[in-house]
């Protein structure tokens, strides 16, 4: 694989999606995946609560019977909430939800990235933990040439399945590499420095969250709740890190 392609020679590297991710992945010692609208959001208010994340790609029947395998609850659409079924992708239904210790969350980008990350540790980051997240890294030894990390922003998919870079997940990107930087980790590749200054030069952080094209679609939708607490700002300290195919809190 080409040394441009994977960003070598920086502690610190950033990139889109799931072919991003597969590009860097191979050669970091952590992925952080941020899928701010909703899932790595959701993921932080369920791991916070005390349930085990388990990431999956699609949501079909195939998703019904891996939630049966690991004897886990099933995250169902938005929409598809029902009294039987009371664990979706919004944060705010999770909020809602009874308990479960073991939740089944499908998600077509920031699940997939998780899902199909092998050999790094994985790290679920968004706004509400991202400081948390870039503490964690540096305690641990991440973030250097020699560990590096990646930021992978989810994004969205146009209707042709195309990727839609989204503002929400560049923020979100960009509040982690903050934090790694403000904890010692300066060795950022140029891919990395761009999204942490986005981030620090925005005036409203959740502002824009609530503004941008994601977070508009969600509020006509019906979903400005889970928009508000995907803009809690470092509100969790948690930090979701994936082990034996489960989120879990970092040890």
């Amino acid at each position: 694989m080409d040394d441009w392609s994977r960003q070598t020679g920086h502690g610190v590297r950033f990139e889109w999606g799931p072919v991003g991710a597969d590009r860097l992945a191979a050669g970091v010692a952590c992925l952080v995946v941020v899928d701010v609208l909703s899932f790595t959001t959701s993921v932080t208010v369920a791991v916070e609560a005390g349930t085990r994340v388990h990431p999956y790609r699609r949501r079909d029947a195939s998703a019904e019977a891996f939630a049966r395998r690991m004897n886990a609850a099933l995250a169902v659409g938005r929409r598809a909430v029902t009294d039987a079924s009371p664990w979706s992708l919004s944060p705010a239904a999770l909020r809602r939800a009874p308990f479960a210790p073991r939740l089944v969350l499908p998600s077509p980008n920031g699940s997939a990235i998780a899902a199909s990350a092998a050999g790094a540790t994985v790290v679920a980051a968004s706004l509400r933990n991202a400081t948390a997240v870039g503490a964690w890294l540096a305690a641990s030894g991440h973030g250097t040439v020699d560990r590096p990390v990646a930021v992978i922003a989810s994004g969205e998919h146009w209707p042709d399945g195309g990727l839609r870079p989204s503002l929400e997940d560049l923020l979100g990107a960009g509040a982690v590499i903050a934090s790694l930087r403000d904890h010692g980790r300066t060795a950022l590749s140029p891919e990395a420095q761009a999204p942490a200054a986005v981030f620090t030069s925005a005036p409203d952080v959740g502002g824009a969250v609530a503004a941008c094209a994601s977070g508009r679609e969600l509020i006509a939708g019906g979903f400005a709740e889970d928009v508000a607490i995907a803009a809690e700002r470092d509100a969790s300290v948690v930090v979701p890190v994936l082990t034996d195919g489960a989120f879990a809190p970092a040890p």
